[in-house]
């Protein structure tokens, strides 16, 4: 099996880090414009192998898209990287034009694969892959509400001081500082609702950490995180290849589900070989409906830029 990273930047190189140590499939194939950004991360993983133990064959290279050909997933992370005061929104105008441009190419090559996107702004560019690849829906998943979901479970298993994967928790909505919902009612830990073992006020407090989780890390690190987004589209990746069924969070299409449509945002999904197999409408608060529609709305003003 075969998936193909188009960008070898941070984002791109952590995921075909962790897909190749997962022993999700046996090629990647990683692809940048930039002359030997490709080949050096490439070499530098497969030089990691005898220490680790993995020996998945990563195949670097510049802008040859048909080397993506019988890919069962096309990982998309090309796009310019948020940058400290600036807003995913900004990001739209520079990176359309870029995902429009890989996706085409790859659909070239690749026309049965299933597509993950990572760049950012997420929800938007998810609905910019859509468009230009022609796919069906399922085919299209932006990763987004995965990674929120996984900061949650973090400032979660901060403050309660238990393991992190002894917690269940979910983020839908938007991926962006204001527009992502963590829903409070579904995070647990053991199977005990986590509102039982913190304070309104100090389950607040993780909320907000979780929404401002990701520009907390680009005012540190000066670009945007890496190891999360990797880990994350690994999972996503390991779902839709060994076809697990797996329900995890990410923007899709609506079409009428919680009775939005027209946009690409966070809800819950199965996920299998067929991509989106599923969309599961959990019920939610009126208080957190009201957020899913606000979040729509602002998803669909960024949207109006492209």
């Amino acid at each position: 099996m075969k998936v193909s990273i188009i960008g070898a930047g941070n984002v791109g190189a952590t995921c075909a880090q962790f897909i190749a140590m997962k022993g999700i499939v046996s090629e990647i194939v990683l692809l940048d414009i930039a002359e030997g950004l490709a080949a050096g991360k490439a070499m530098d993983l497969a030089q990691s192998m005898p220490a680790l133990g993995f020996d998945t064959i990563i195949h670097p290279e510049v802008s040859d898209y048909s080397k993506v050909a019988n890919s069962e997933v096309v990982v998309v992370t090309s796009g310019q990287p948020r940058k400290p005061g600036m807003s995913r929104e900004e990001l739209v105008a520079v990176n359309v034009s870029i995902v429009e441009s890989v996706v085409k190419n790859a659909m070239k090559h690749a026309p049965n694969a299933v597509f993950v996107i990572v760049t950012n702004p997420l929800d938007t560019m998810t609905l910019v892959a859509l468009k230009a690849s022609g796919l069906p829906k399922n085919k299209i998943i932006g990763m987004g509400a995965m990674l929120d979901s996984n900061r949650f479970r973090y400032f979660l298993s901060q403050k309660l001081q238990k393991p992190i994967n002894e917690i269940e928790a979910m983020v839908i909505g938007g991926h962006g500082d204001t527009t992502m919902i963590p829903v409070k009612e579904l995070a647990t830990y053991k199977g005990i609702p986590i509102s039982e073992l913190l304070t309104d006020e100090v389950f607040d407090e993780v909320i907000k950490e979780t929404m401002v989780g990701g520009a907390t890390l680009t005012k540190h690190l000066g670009t945007s995180a890496w190891y999360g987004p990797g880990a994350a589209v690994a999972e996503l990746v390991d779902a839709i290849v060994n076809d697990k069924k797996k329900l995890l969070p990410n923007s899709v299409y609506l079409e009428g589900e919680f009775g939005i449509e027209g946009i690409c945002i966070g809800v819950p999904c199965i996920i299998g070989k067929n991509g989106v197999e599923k969309i599961i409408q959990i019920k939610l608060t009126d208080a957190d409906l009201v957020k899913l529609n606000a979040s729509a709305k602002a998803i669909n003003e960024v949207n109006g830029l492209i």
